[in-house]
C-alpha cells in the first residue's frame, strides 16, 4: 500500500508517570516532524498499533523493566507496519514488520527494533500483533517451555478470555490437558468455555470464596498454573497445587503498583512441600525462537486448531484509553489501535 507521506508526525507521549494504572491524562498527543532514516535505518509507516498491559514498564528494545520510560518520549509499543523507505541492507520499501514503532504513525528505526518479518499474507496484518505476536508467542513459548504439560494434567489459567489466556487453553487442550480458567464477566467465562476450550472457568469478580470455587472446578488439584494476575487468585491457586506442580509467573496484572510492595499470604511451604517449580517468564528473552514458534502458531490456525479475537479501536488519539480499558477488563479480545 502507499500513498503520499505527510510532513508531520502524531505520536502519543507520556506526559506525567503515573502511579498504578495509566490513564488518558497521563498522555498527550503531539506533532513532530517526519523522522528521516539515517543510514542503516528503515521508516515505518505504522498499521496497528499493540496494547498490553505490561507495557507500562517496557523501557527498551529488550523489554526490560529496570528504567521508565523517559517524559516527553512516544510511549513505549509494539506495532505493525510498511517500510515505505529503507536504508538498510536487508529491507525493502513494501516490507511488513512487527516491533518496536511505538505510539505514532511513523518510526525510525534500526533492524534491531524489529522482531518478526510479517511473512503470513494470507492472514490478516492484526494477527501479527497477537497470534502472531508476543501474545501468541508467549501462550506457546512459556506453556510448553517452563508449564511442560502433560495428557491429563489440570491447567489453571488466569485471564483465560485474554489475548494470551484464550491462546493458553486451547493449546492446553492440544496438549491433552483439562483446561479450568479465571475471568472477569459471566459473558467471559461463556466465550472461554464455548470458544477458547475451557472445560470451566470462573468469575472472579461474583466469586465470594475463589479458594473454594478454585477447589470445586480441579478436584484433581492443578498441575499447571499459569499466572497472568497474581494477588489474591494466585494466592488461592498455590494452595491447590500438585507435588510437582509447576507456575509459570507470566504477569501480574492485579497488582497496580508495586511502591509500596503489597503483602499477603506465604507461599514458601507450599513451595517446598510440594516440590514446585515457580518460574517467571519474559518472552523478550526467547528472541531467537520467534519465528519458529510463530510459523507453528500460523500452521495451528490454518488447520482449525485454535481461533483468535481482536478488539480493534480506531484513532491513534484512542490508544491511552485503550490501555486503561486493558485493567478494566473492557477488551474482548486482542487489544488493538489501528490507523487505517
Amino acid at each position: 500500500m502507499t500513498r503520499s507521506r505527510p510532513t508531520d508526525n502524531r505520536q502519543i507521549l507520556l506526559a506525567h508517570r503515573p502511579k498504578g494504572v495509566p490513564k488518558p491524562e497521563h498522555f498527550t498527543l503531539a506533532e513532530t516532524p517526519l523522522p528521516i532514516p539515517r543510514d542503516g535505518e528503515i521508516l515505518v509507516r505504522n498499521h496497528h498499533l499493540s496494547v498490553d498491559p505490561a507495557q507500562r514498564g517496557w523501557a527498551n528494545d529488550e523489554g526490560n523493566y529496570s528504567d521508565p520510560v523517559p517524559l516527553g518520549t512516544p510511549m513505549r509499543a509494539l506495532a505493525v507496519g510498511e517500510v515505505v523507505e529503507s536504508r538498510a541492507a536487508d529491507f525493502a520499501p513494501g516490507d511488513f514488520v512487527y516491533g518496536w514503532f511505538g505510539w505514532q504513525d511513523y518510526c525510525a528505526a534500526t533492524p534491531a527494533a524489529v522482531l518478526r518479518r510479517v511473512v503470513e499474507t494470507h492472514l490478516p496484518l492484526t494477527a501479527s500483533l497477537g497470534v502472531l505476536g508476543i501474545n501468541g508467542l508467549t501462550a506457546h513459548l512459556a506453556l510448553h517451555t517452563l508449564g511442560r504439560p502433560r495428557p491429563g494434567d489440570t491447567v489453571l489459567v488466569s485471564t483465560a478470555a485474554g489475548a494470551v489466556g484464550s491462546l493458553v487453553g486451547q493449546l492446553a487442550n492440544i496438549a491433552g490437558c483439562r483446561a479450568v480458567g479465571v475471568t472477569g464477566s459471566a459473558a467471559k467465562v461463556e466465550t472461554a468455555k464455548a470458544r477458547y476450550g475451557y472445560a470451566t472457568a470462573i468469575d472472579y469478580r461474583t466469586s465470594t470464596d475463589i479458594g473454594a470455587d478454585l477447589a470445586a472446578a480441579c478436584p484433581d488439584g492443578i498441575d499447571v498454573f499459569f499466572d497472568n494476575t497474581g494477588g489474591t487468585i494466585g494466592d488461592a491457586a498455590r494452595a491447590l497445587m500438585n507435588v510437582g506442580g509447576r507456575i509459570v509467573q507470566c504477569g501480574t496484572a492485579s497488582i497496580a503498583t508495586w511502591e509500596p510492595p503489597p503483602s499477603g499470604p506465604r507461599a514458601e511451604r507450599h513451595v517446598l512441600t510440594k516440590r514446585l517449580s515457580w518460574s517467571g517468564f519474559v518472552i523478550f528473552d526467547h528472541r531467537a525462537e520467534f519465528a519458529a514458534t510463530a510459523e507453528k502458531l500460523a500452521a495451528l490456525l490454518d488447520s482449525g486448531h485454535i481461533v483468535f479475537d481482536e478488539d480493534i479501536t480506531h484513532g491513534l488519539e484512542r490508544a491511552p484509553e485503550v490501555l486503561e480499558g486493558l485493567y478494566r477488563g473492557d477488551n474482548h479480545g486482542k487489544a488493538i489501535v489501528s490507523l487505517v
